[in-house]
């Protein structure tokens, strides 16, 4: 079997660019890949156009480390977050295809089971008023539709340090949450490296009483020495590692043991296998696997069989039921969240389908998303004010 060709789609929402990728082979069996690009949408289809006719067209989808290697290492440079996610947008394509061509889900062939069902934790459900009441309220239909953990940023446009107001409102949006919530469903606080390592260290203690399971990127991710002094100071779990974009450049975090939890994305850090590899690290220094997820259905379907077989998986970030749902419809066949966890896949290969048609329905709108804007948490829902 040999790829003969490397298709892209882009859809479009009001915060987001969703990017897929189609290779065929001249057996007539094709597979889908995804990823979510931040500004990058253009040149991740520039690189994906000389990638196909220097390194794919012509392989076979079923030699996964020959494909990434030479895509990785065989032009003279550093693979940095454009070509790693269109690596791991070409390489989950050919897992999809190996699952086709055997009759198997994905999760078999990377080495099987040792879950029935993949925890999930709801994300882009806060699109509300900053206000404890309007989160109180949102954090309770999460509930209600069966999620029992919930990430959000309560910081607004927050950067280096919050004036005393706006930690005290902070603040009391994790309060309201934890009361919606109750003490047994997990929450999740994400600080997308807003802060100072002195700021960080003073809000994530005034945190603690609410018993988070996590802090994420309380600091810029460039500095892990800046990391290990705020999870020094804290004694709350540190996840990181989203913006991470090779698995090599996890060496320092590790060697740091800066944190108790990482959080590769598969579409940036080059595909299934090297997520795998990643995690078989992690494990090496007891730290837990909770995948960074902002994509649509080819993407959440992939993490679903990587969490499938990973040992030290932790849990599984979803967007698609609070933002734009509808995207689901680029790809059917993810599972649905029932009661806080996705079954697994039981098709062959990634067990979705793409629907071009409907990605053409809905094209780029040129997707900008600016975390220190005010409002930036309505994810496109209503305009920004800055």
């Amino acid at each position: 079997m040999r790829i003969t060709a490397v298709d892209t789609f882009v859809l479009g929402t009001p915060w987001r660019d969703l990017s897929y990728v189609r290779v065929s082979t001249d057996e007539g069996l094709t597979g889908v890949g995804e990823t979510r690009m931040l500004g990058h949408t253009r040149a991740l289809l520039g690189y994906l156009e000389e990638a196909a006719r220097n390194h794919v067209i012509g392989s076979d989808p079923f030699d996964i480390e020959s494909l990434v290697w030479r895509m990785k290492h065989g032009d003279y440079g550093r693979a940095g977050e454009i070509a790693m996610s269109g690596i791991a947008c070409v390489e989950m394509a050919c897992w999809d295809i190996m699952g086709k061509a055997l009759g198997q889900p994905v999760w078999r062939l990377l080495g099987g089971k040792v879950r029935d069902r993949v925890k999930a934790y709801a994300n882009g459900w806060y699109t509300v008023e900053r206000t404890p009441e309007e989160f109180h309220a949102a954090a309770q239909r999460a509930v209600e539709r069966g999620y029992r953990a919930l990430k959000f940023d309560p910081f607004g446009p927050g950067q280096w340090e919050l004036e005393p107001h706006e930690r005290r409102l902070s603040v009391g949006l994790v309060e309201a949450v934890r009361d919606a919530v109750g003490p047994d469903v997990e929450i999740l606080v994400e600080m997308h490296g807003r802060f100072a390592t002195s700021e960080a260290v003073r809000v994530a203690r005034e945190l603690a009483p609410f018993d988070p399971s996590w802090i994420e990127e309380p600091v810029p991710p460039e500095n892990l020495k800046a990391l290990a002094k705020v999870a020094e100071h804290v004694d709350l779990p540190v996840a990181t590692g989203e913006r991470i974009h090779d698995r090599t450049e996890f060496r320092e975090l590790f060697e740091l043991q800066v944190a108790n939890i990482i959080q590769p994305d598969v579409g940036h850090i080059g595909g299934l296998l090297e997520t795998k590899k990643l995690a078989a690290t992690a494990q090496t220094h007891y730290m837990m696997l909770a995948p960074h997820n902002v994509g649509g259905p080819v993407l959440t379907a992939a993490n679903l069989h990587l969490a499938a077989g990973t040992t030290n998986f932790k849990i599984q970030e979803n967007f698609n039921d609070f933002a734009d749902e509808h995207v689901k419809r680029a790809a059917p066949g993810v599972p649905e969240v029932v009661d806080g966890y996705f079954p697994l896949p039981q098709g062959p290969g990634l067990g979705v389908q793409l629907d071009p048609d409907f990605i053409a329905e809905h094209p780029s709108q040129g997707a900008h998303f600016d975390l220190y804007a005010d409002d930036w948490h309505f994810r496109g829902t209503r305009e920004h004010t800055a």
